[in-house]
C-alpha cells in the first residue's frame, strides 16, 4: 500500500485526487495539508506539517508556490519524495525547488496529463520538420478562477520549442504596446480565462500558405489528479534528483 500525504488536500484539485484515490486499490491518502482544516474524506486535515503524525511514503503537492516550498521543508526532514503539481513559480522559487531535489526525489510537471506531455514531444518534432520558416503561437485557455497567466503548461510548450531550438525564441506575452512587425524569434503565449474551462492549450505552427496546429483539450480534472498519483507510483523509490512525465512515460 502507497501512503499518500497530500499537500493542499481542500483545494479544487486536492478534492479531485482525493475522489480519484479511492479507484485505486493499492494506495491510500492518510492525511492532508491545508490551510482550510475541514474534513471532507476520510483522512485527518492539518494546517501545518509539523501537527503530522501519520506515516507516509509519498507526498503529492496541489497547492501554491509558498505552500509547496514549506511542504519541501518538511519532506527534506523527513526523507520523502515529492510529487509538484503546483504552477506559478517564480525564477527564485524553481531555484530552491532544484535545490531541494539534491536532497530529495522531486517529480516536478507544469502539467500531470499524459496527453499534454504527448503534445510537448509532437511540437519538438513539428519544430524539427518545419524548422523556423513557421511562426510560433501559443493560446492557453482556462477556467476564470486560476491565478496565474500564462500557464505553467503554456510556458512548458514553449520551453519543448525552444529547446530543440537552441534557445534561439523570445517569448512575447502582450503586443498591444509593440506597434512593429513580428520578429521571426518570437513565440506569442496567450491566455484566455472564462467560465469553467479545465484547460485548453493550442501550438499553432504558421507558415507560407498553410497552417498547422497541435491542440490539447481536457474535459475534466481527473486526468491530472490520475497523472499525479502515477507520478506518485514511480517516484516512491527513486534517489535524489528531478524527475518528469518524460521519465514516467519512458518507464512505461
Amino acid at each position: 500500500m502507497l501512503r499518500v500525504l497530500l499537500n493542499g488536500c481542500n483545494g479544487k484539485m486536492g478534492q479531485v485526487v482525493s475522489k480519484v484515490v479511492k479507484s485505486y486499490e493499492d494506495i491510500a491518502i492518510v492525511a492532508g495539508v491545508d490551510l482550510n482544516t475541514t474534513r471532507n474524506f476520510d483522512y485527518p486535515v492539518y494546517s501545518n506539517p509539523s501537527q503530522i503524525r501519520e506515516e507516509f511514503d509519498v507526498i503529492i503537492d496541489f497547492s501554491l508556490p509558498e505552500a509547496t516550498l514549506a511542504i519541501l521543508e518538511f519532506a527534506k526532514a523527513k526523507k520523502k519524495p515529492v510529487v509538484i503539481a503546483t504552477t506559478g513559480f517564480t525564477s527564485e522559487q524553481k531555484a530552491k525547488i532544484v535545490e531541494f531535489s539534491k536532497e530529495i526525489p522531486i517529480f516536478w510537471s507544469a502539467n500531470m496529463s499524459l496527453g499534454v506531455n504527448l503534445v510537448a514531444d509532437l511540437v519538438q518534432k513539428a519544430y524539427k520538420t518545419l524548422g523556423s520558416k513557421f511562426d510560433i503561437e501559443i493560446v492557453e485557455k482556462h477556467h476564470n478562477q486560476k491565478i496565474d497567466a500564462p500557464s505553467g503548461t503554456a510556458l512548458m510548450l514553449a520551453d519543448a520549442i525552444n529547446e530543440v531550438a537552441n534557445n534561439a525564441y523570445e517569448y512575447i506575452y502582450d503586443r498591444h504596446t509593440r506597434r512593429k512587425k513580428r520578429a521571426q524569434n518570437e513565440i506569442g503565449i496567450f491566455s484566455v480565462r472564462g467560465g469553467t474551462i479545465v484547460g485548453e492549450h493550442s501550438v499553432i505552427f504558421a507558415g507560407p500558405d498553410e497552417i498547422i496546429e497541435i491542440k490539447h483539450t481536457a474535459l475534466s480534472k481527473e486526468v491530472f489528479a490520475n497523472g499525479s498519483i502515477r507520478a506518485a507510483m514511480f517516484i516512491k523509490d527513486k534517489k535524489p534528483g528531478i524527475y518528469n512525465m518524460s521519465d514516467l512515460i519512458n518507464s512505461m
